[in-house]
Order: C-alpha cells, then structure tokens, then sequence
C-alpha cells in the first residue's frame, strides 16, 4: 500500500510523536556538532544512558542509542536495517545488529484478560500452571512460563513427545497498544522517507520503497499467526532431521495476538562454556548447526533469518534448537540460481562472470563506470580466492562485499541483504562455539553440489519450462501492445517522454550565450544605426558622436554577461574538454 505525507490532522493528532523524534535525533546529533568545536564542558553533559559522553561515541553508536530511545518501532526499524548493509554500510549494520528490543512489561491482568478474550474461556481452563511474571518482554510482546495439560497437548500440531500430566510451554502476549504506537511511528517514517526521496544523496536508494518494505515486516511480525505457520513449516521441513529441535506450536491456544508453543529446555547459546553435551564437542555442534542452516538455504529457500546466541540453545542429546521465528528468510528460485553462481564464479576466479552477475542481482545507477566496478571485482576476487579454506574470514568477505556494491550505489535486493547478514552472524554464532570454527569449510562440500546442482537435467527442465511460460506470456501479449502502439500512432495520442539527466548546467550555458550573441548584435545595429536618443550629436571627445544610448548600453551589457560565462565554464574545469 503506498502511502503518502501525513495529512494535516494525522500530523495534529502526531504533533507529541514528531516533537519527541525530532527531540531525540537532535539530542544525538548535538553531541557530534560540539565535538567538532571541543567545547567540553557543554558537550560533557550529554550522557548516554550508560554515562558515556555522548560527543566521544562514534556516529553508529549514537545512531544506535537515539533508535532505542525512540521505543519499539525504531529498535524494530533499527533492527530490519541491520540486514541491509548495502544501504546502510557493514559499519552501522554491525552496529544495529546489537539493539536490544527490551520493553517494560504488562500487568498481569492485561495479560489475563488477552487469552481469556482470544480463546473464550478462563485462564484455569486454559492451563495447569501460569506464571505472572514474565521471563523476557521485547518491543513486540512478552512471553510467559505456563504448563497445559496432557490432553491439551495431544492436540497440537505435533502430538509426539512428552506426555506427562502437564506439558511445560511459553505464552507469548502482545504488548497493549503496541498496533496503535507502530502504526503512528510508520507514518512518521514514511513522511521522512518521502522527503528524504527528494535529496539526491538518498534518491538511489529510494527510501519510501525501503520503509514500505519494513513496514510490511513489521506487521506481519504483529501477527503471531504468521509466526504459528512458521513454526510448522520449519518442523515440516526438518521432521525426519535428527540434530535440530524446533518448538511445537500449539495452534488451539494461539492467535494473532498470543502464541503458546512448548518449552525447549536447554542451554542458552549465551550461556555455553564449551562443554561438550551428549558425547558432542563443541566443534561438532557448530559444524551441525552450521550443515542445517545451509540446507535450509540452499536446498530449501526458507531459513531462520536470526541466528544470534539467544535464539539458539544446545540440547541435552547435543542438537540446536532453534527459538523466535518471527524473522525467517526466503530466496527465490532465480535469485539462489545467481547467488549459486556467485559463489562459483568466486572459487573459479572468474571476474566477468561476478561483475555480470552483480549487475544483473542489483539495481545499478545510471552513471556508474562497468571498468571501475570491474577492477574492484577482481580486486576483491584476488584478495579472497587465496586464502585457505579453513582460515577463510567468511564475515569480512561479505562486508568487503557489500562495501565494494555499495561504493558504487548498487542496491541489492532484501532478500540477498538479509541473507548476507545471516550468514555473517552465523560464522560469529559458530565462533562462539568453536574459535576455529570456518562457515567457508562447511560451504565447500555445497559448492559442489551446486555445480552438480545447475548441470542437472531436473534444473534444465525446470529453466526451459520458465523460459517457455515467459515466451508463451510475450506471444499472447505482443499482439496486443503492438496494436495499441500502431492506435496511437494513428490518433496522433502516441507520445515519447525523455528524461535527461545533469543537463541543467550546459542547457542554462547554451541559452546564456545565445542571449548574450542576440544582445550584442542587435547593439551593433542600434549603434550602426545611429537609433536615438543620441549621445555626442554633430561631434564630440575622440572623434565619437552620433552614438546610440541603447546600443551602447546593450553593448556593455553583453560584454558583462559574456565574461560571465566565460568565467562560469572556465570554472566548472569544462573549458577544454572536447
């Protein structure tokens, strides 16, 4: 849904919102502009919520503290941002990557009176046990200990597993208000998204479309219904998969505004040591956390989108489990073909092929020079085919990456951003594990499927069955838009709009030499032709009489505004250019 600025009463009703933003972004970027000048004793005032001094931190950092004192829908806004380090460079990326969504908690009776309302019965209907406090509360909802009982349980999704008298799960709640305060912050966001299109330093990377595109996250994250089908999805796709647990969602206590799912009780990923659990070591953990990501990636095009060490847990038999799948990731068919190609193009060192396929993934600007991009791709190519697998830095290969398209006002699409990003914090969630842990070593084997992969007679078939739909569409359509030209052409309704780009100045030059030429010629003929009113009629100083006022001063005047432009090109370093 497109959206446009704010009308006047929605900016009314958001005056309070527009003030506090443009409180905070002020406040953050006030320590910056003291900075500059070392005015400390004024600067030293303006302290994070940590205490440091808000002019000593770097501007990722201040980005960062300003979007989590704005509340949910900037830390959630910060967070969707994290995946794009094509527009927003490897740095902030980095950076946003660590805000912390954590929110005050609700009451308990408005936790209550939630579930009683979704599910039209009582709390002690519902479940055996449920705890008031909860144990994490993040910018969307919080989550809550309970147990239900056995019978509940059987009627899950799934009804394996435990089948004691009470079956331990977490609640998840929406927080109250929370629709109403993101809905407010999305028109604030894309209000500033629609003014930041008309500066040409943000036009390429076209802001509306980018804050259209979170906000339909963010809805869809609203709705933990999206997040109940999720869930059965992934535990669809990894049903028969020993090595990974996925939580069982219970889809009779769950809705849009609660999802309950049983409990995984095992060790925080934060919270490893480096024991080995269920005769596994830690490098056997990382290893088979890593092979399942892959798989998910790159043979099934649906992947957990946030792997960092509080969303996952070892197991007491030693598998990964996996918990919040609010944020997954989906790669087109086309899209995993390019980006299967990339990678081979990088092992084979094949630089026109990666440059080819940069270009054809993302959107490129109109000025951008082939042979500079190209040099750049090989350097990057020659710096990391190299290096040896097992000590391959898959992280920094990937904001190298992103740097060198960014460089260049390359947009990628959200979905390789986001696949950079998690497979960037997949190599440091498999540090944690194992310091020697290489996501490029675990790659490899893949990278030779894929090879065997893109030469299968299955991919082909499937290539040419594409290519005959899209040649099937052209043929039917064709007809028809030739038609409609040749009608216009006939009816004199047929229209061609040009666009031209940086001619401004040269067409302001153009028309100013043509007025300067017309002026000083009819001056001369003014002046040959002696118009009145005359200065020095019959004789005057120096020979001079019979002269023209207004050629005269028409004369001087294209004198003046020749020198002008000559000075205006001669400046402009364009005087000698052919």
């Amino acid at each position: 849904m497109k959206r446009t600025i704010p009308s006047i009463p929605q900016l009314y009703r958001n005056a309070m919102r527009w003030t506090e933003i443009a409180s905070v972004l002020s406040k953050y970027g006030l320590a910056g502009w003291l900075g500059r000048f070392n005015i400390e004793f004024i600067s030293d005032r303006l302290k994070a919520p940590d205490g440091e001094v808000l002019a000593r931190l770097t501007q990722a950092k201040r980005v960062r503290l300003a979007l989590t004192e704005l509340g949910p829908t900037f830390i959630k806004f910060g967070q969707m941002l994290s995946t794009r380090p094509d527009l927003i460079g490897a740095e902030l990326a980095a950076e946003l990557t660590e805000l912390q969504s954590k929110a005050p908690a609700d009451p308990f009776e408005y936790v209550k009176e939630i579930i009683e309302a979704e599910q039209g019965a009582t709390l002690e209907e519902l479940f055996v046990e449920f705890e008031e406090q909860p144990f994490a509360s993040a910018s969307i909802g919080q989550v809550h200990h309970a147990k239900i009982r056995r019978e509940e349980a059987w009627l899950g999704d799934d009804p394996a597993g435990d089948q004691s008298d009470a079956v331990p799960v977490v609640v998840k709640v929406r927080h109250r208000g929370i629709e109403r305060a993101v809905e407010t912050d999305l028109d604030i966001l894309a209000g500033l998204a629609q003014l930041a299109e008309r500066l040409d330093d943000f036009k390429n990377y076209q802001p509306t479309k980018v804050v259209a595109e979170i906000s339909r996250t963010m809805r869809r994250e609203l709705d933990f219904e999206r997040e109940l089908n999720n869930l059965r999805q992934f535990r669809t796709l990894f049903a028969d998969k020993p090595g990974i647990e996925i939580p069982e969602p219970f889809s009779r206590l769950s809705s849009t505004r609660m999802l309950t799912m049983r409990f995984l009780d095992g060790i925080r990923l934060q919270n490893y040591r480096g024991q080995s659990v269920g005769n596994k070591s830690s490098t056997e953990i990382a290893q088979q956390g890593a092979h399942h990501y892959l798989e998910m990636i790159f043979q099934h095009g649906f992947y957990h989108a946030d792997p960092h060490p509080g969303n996952m847990m070892i197991m007491e038999d030693g598998a990964i489990g996996l918990i919040d799948f609010g944020m997954v990731g989906r790669i087109s068919e086309r899209l995993r073909e390019d980006i299967e190609a990339m990678l081979v193009a990088i092992v084979n060192e094949d630089v026109p092929m990666l440059t080819t396929l940069i270009k054809r993934v993302g959107r490129c600007p109109t000025d951008m020079s082939e042979s500079e991009l190209a040099n750049d791709v090989a350097d990057f190519v020659g710096q990391y085919s190299t290096q040896v697998v097992s000590r391959f830095d898959m992280a920094n290969a990937l904001n190298d990456f992103v740097e060198l398209v960014r460089q260049f006002n390359i947009v990628l699409p959200s979905e390789a951003s986001m696949l950079i990003k998690t497979l960037v914090s997949l190599e440091g969630t498999g540090r944690v594990l194992s310091p020697e842990f290489s996501l490029m070593e675990i790659m490899k084997p893949y990278q030779r499927m894929l090879i065997l992969k893109r030469l299968s007679p299955q991919r082909q078939i499937r290539k040419m069955r594409r290519f005959y739909l899209e040649l099937e569409q052209l043929v039917e359509k064709l007809p028809q838009r030739v038609s409609n030209i040749l009608e216009q052409v006939q009816t004199g309704s047929f229209e061609i709009h040009l666009d031209h780009r940086r001619l401004g100045p040269t067409a302001n030059r153009l028309v100013m030499g043509l007025m300067t030429s017309a002026l000083f010629l009819g001056s001369s003929l003014m002046l040959s032709y002696k118009v009145p009113p005359l200065l020095f009629p019959g004789s005057g100083p120096l020979g001079i009489e019979d002269l023209s006022l207004f050629g005269l001063v028409g004369s001087v005047i294209s004198l003046l505004m020749g020198l002008r432009l000559g000075w205006s090109i001669r400046k402009s370093g364009n005087l000698d250019e052919s």
